[in-house]
C-alpha cells in the first residue's frame, strides 16, 4: 500500500506496485549426472518468494525457479499416493513439479470514483507444496539377471570395461553396476542387476530395491550358474520373481547364459538346459576364462538390435 507524495502534490492517489509471483520448482534431466546422492538427507526445495511491490507502482520480480537436476531414468512418485508425477529419461527433458504462489496486487488496482485512496492491498498466494520421492531406475540395454555369486559380475567385467566388486560369496553386488560393450563400431549398455532370491518380489533380501532397475532393460540375461545341479530350476525361479513384479518383464526379448562352462560336469548340465529350452537362445561361457565371450557378445548385439 502507498500514496504518491511529491511536493506539488501532496494528496496524489494510490501507487502500490504489485508483488511478483514465486518461483517454481522444476526437474531437469542432466545426461552426465550417475546418481541422486546429491537429493540424500531429506533435502527441503524451496524456489525463491517473489519480491514485494513498492511506491511508484514498482513491480517486485518474480522469484528464481529451484531447479533439480536429476539423471536420465528419474522416476519421481508423490510420496502420499505413490501414483507416478513424472517419468524422465531424455537429456534436457525438464517438468514443472511444483508453481510459485501468484503476488498480490497494489492498492492502485483497487482506487474507484467512491474510494480513491484504498488503504489496503491484495495479498499474494502462498506456493504449492508437496512432499516427493524420487527414484532412480537404471536405462540398459541388456539386464544381467540370476540369483547371488552366478557370475554376473564377472562377466559384466568381461563384456565391458566396467570394474565392478566382485567375490567369492553371495551378494557381493549391492548396487547395480553398468558397463558398456563396443564391438566394432557398436555399442551396448549392459547392468548387472544384484542377484535374485526366491521371495524377492515380496521384499525377500532386498529385492524390490534391485528388481525396479530391470524396468527399463530392453532385454534380459538371464545367468545361471552351471555348478548348480538344477539350473532349470533357478531359471524358473528368476521367471518367477520377474512376473511377480511386473508381468511385461516376461515379454521381454531374453538370452539363457550358462556360467561357469569351464568346471566339471557343466557341459553335460548346459546340453540338458539348451534341450529344455527349445525355443531359448541358449549359449554357455565362462566369464573366469573367457571362453565363449565373444559369441555371447554378438548374441547381445543381434538381440538388441532385434528389440
Amino acid at each position: 500500500m502507498s500514496f504518491r507524495r511529491e511536493k506539488y502534490v501532496p494528496k496524489g492517489g494510490p501507487d502500490g506496485g504489485d508483488g511478483g509471483r514465486g518461483g517454481d520448482v522444476v526437474v531437469r534431466v542432466r545426461s552426465d549426472l550417475r546418481t541422486l546422492l546429491h537429493l540424500t538427507r531429506g533435502r527441503v526445495i524451496r524456489a525463491e518468494r517473489g519480491q514485494p511491490g513498492s511506491g511508484r507502482n514498482r513491480h517486485g520480480r518474480d522469484g528464481r525457479d529451484a531447479v533439480v537436476e536429476v539423471p536420465p531414468g528419474t522416476a519421481i512418485f508423490d510420496a502420499t499416493t505413490g501414483e507416478i508425477v513424472k517419468d524422465l529419461t531424455v537429456d534436457g527433458e525438464q517438468h514443472v513439479l511444483l508453481t510459485g504462489g501468484r503476488g498480490g496486487k497494489g492498492n492502485s488496482h483497487f482506487a474507484t470514483s467512491r474510494n480513491q485512496t484504498p488503504r489496503f492491498a491484495q495479498d499474494g498466494e502462498p506456493g504449492e507444496e508437496r512432499a516427493l520421492r524420487i527414484e532412480l531406475r537404471l536405462i540398459a540395454d541388456i539386464g544381467l539377471v540370476g540369483s547371488p555369486n552366478a557370475g554376473k559380475s564377472t562377466l559384466l567385467g568381461r563384456l565391458t570395461a566396467a570394474s565392478p566388486k566382485i567375490g567369492a560369496y553371495p551378494f557381493t553386488t549391492k548396487i547395480p553396476n553398468l558397463g558398456v560393450m563396443q564391438l566394432g563400431s557398436r555399442q551396448l549398455v549392459l547392468a548387472d542387476i544384484p542377484g535374485l532370491i526366491e521371495g524377492a518380489s515380496e521384499g525377500a533380501g532386498m529385492g524390490v530395491r534391485f528388481l525396479k532397475h530391470v524396468a527399463r532393460t530392453r532385454t534380459l540375461a538371464y545367468i545361471v550358474d552351471l555348478q548348480d545341479e538344477h539350473p532349470d530350476t533357478t531359471l524358473s525361479m528368476l521367471e518367477h520373481e520377474l512376473a511377480a513384479y511386473d508381468a511385461r518383464l516376461t515379454e521381454r526379448p531374453r538370452v539363457v547364459v550358462g556360467n561357469k562352462l569351464d568346471l566339471e560336469g557343466s557341459v553335460q548340465r548346459l546340453e540338458d538346459l539348451a534341450r529344455a529350452l527349445p525355443h531359448d537362445r541358449v549359449i554357455g561361457v565362462s566369464a573366469l576364462t573367457g571362453e565363449g565371450m565373444r559369441e555371447l557378445a554378438g548374441i547381445f548385439l543381434a538381440v538388441g538390435d532385434e528389440s
